[in-house]
């Protein structure tokens, strides 16, 4: 038989044979669903923990769902936290092509610092108690929303439009707004900052939880548009050149992305304050587990991190430690030593 006509061997087909898809090999792909289901696994066990620890009535009975009923809110507290500050975390990075740069660090934070600030500052702490709780909440949370689409509007238009201008002027403004809200806060009566100073704690126990009748059903509605354009993001994360000839409007993308992002991350900041490094912290270990570049993967490994790491640090911190108004600072000084450690490995932001 000649050598041109000679058949393959099943070796050389198999080595010729690329694998197209979320995972490399359908070992990652086992991986992959071993990880997933891990999470699921510790996120209902620490649940039913939350729920159960010295809990001494029978399941599901009304004297036990009366004991549970202030958990149950928690546990719904947490869970919305985590999803808002998951997928905007994960969205934020992909667009900007910056796994360093979180939406916290862009100002969201400050500009809830310097609401607040501005309040107590111009109408005293009777000017909160005449503002109705759910009108200040719908106007900071349409503050922060307005302020990022203004800020990504006129910097993606203009002629220095561009992300990487957009990250350094977000950060400088930022640090702007917590320097004038610092300032403020210097010339208020001692009554006055301590009163604000607790609006400005990020924390889960102290969240506003009567408007989470509102807060669930936007964030549901805007986290599953992000997951139902989750491939648009795939597209994206590849840059604008080829994003162009793949026939996204690369530019349009992001502005819808970043707009996204900004209402997840106004309602989780109005809903339990600023909490800076949580969704750094939930988005670089999904990225290490998870290992693919599809976000439809990324996206609730994120998620179920970070809600069974704030859960499990709740469940410690009140029920083993009698430090429960410190879940929310051991959690961000975690995220906070794995970004310098992030920092340090790569050298640059």
């Amino acid at each position: 038989m000649s050598a041109d006509t000679t058949p393959i061997s099943a070796s050389a087909q198999s080595a010729s044979r690329r694998d197209f898809g979320p995972y490399a090999s359908s070992a990652h792909r086992i991986r992959y669903l071993l990880i997933l289901g891990a999470l699921i696994v510790g996120a209902v066990a620490v649940t039913m923990l939350l729920l159960t620890w010295g809990n001494q009535f029978e399941p599901l009975s009304e004297k036990w769902w009366r004991i549970s009923r202030m958990r149950v809110t928690t546990l719904v507290v947490i869970a919305v936290v985590t999803f808002c500050q998951a997928i905007a975390t994960v969205t934020f990075q992909t667009v900007t092509n910056n796994r360093i740069i979180t939406p916290s660090i862009m100002g969201f934070e400050s500009l809830y610092v310097l609401m607040q600030t501005t309040i107590v500052f111009f109408f005293g702490t009777a000017g909160i108690a005449e503002i109705s709780p759910f009108g200040r909440f719908l106007l900071q949370s349409a503050m922060m929303v307005l302020f990022a689409v203004l800020l990504y509007s006129w910097l993606l238009s203009g002629r220095f439009g561009n992300l990487h201008v957009m990250l350094l002027i977000g950060i400088i403004i930022g640090a702007g707004m917590g320097s004038l809200a610092t300032f403020m806060q210097q010339m208020l009566d001692p009554n006055e900052f301590d009163v604000l100073t607790a609006r400005l704690f990020g924390s889960v126990g102290n969240a506003s939880t009567d408007f989470l009748w509102f807060v669930i059903p936007v964030v549901l509605a805007t986290g599953g548009t992000i997951w139902f354009l989750a491939r648009r993001l795939n597209v994206i994360s590849l840059g604008s050149e080829i994003s162009a000839n793949l026939g996204l409007n690369h530019k349009r993308q992001i502005m819808l992305m970043l707009t996204l992002v900004s209402v997840l991350m106004a309602m989780t900041t109005s809903l339990v304050g600023p909490m800076t490094f949580l969704g750094f912290l939930m988005a670089t270990l999904a990225y290490s587990i998870t290992s693919t570049y599809d976000h439809r993967r990324i996206l609730p490994v994120a998620w179920l991190l970070g809600y069974v790491i704030l859960t499990a640090a709740y469940f410690l911190l009140r029920h083993v430690f009698p430090l429960v108004d410190a879940v929310t600072i051991v959690v961000e000084l975690i995220g906070g030593l794995l970004f310098l450690f992030v920092i340090l490995r790569k050298g640059r932001l």
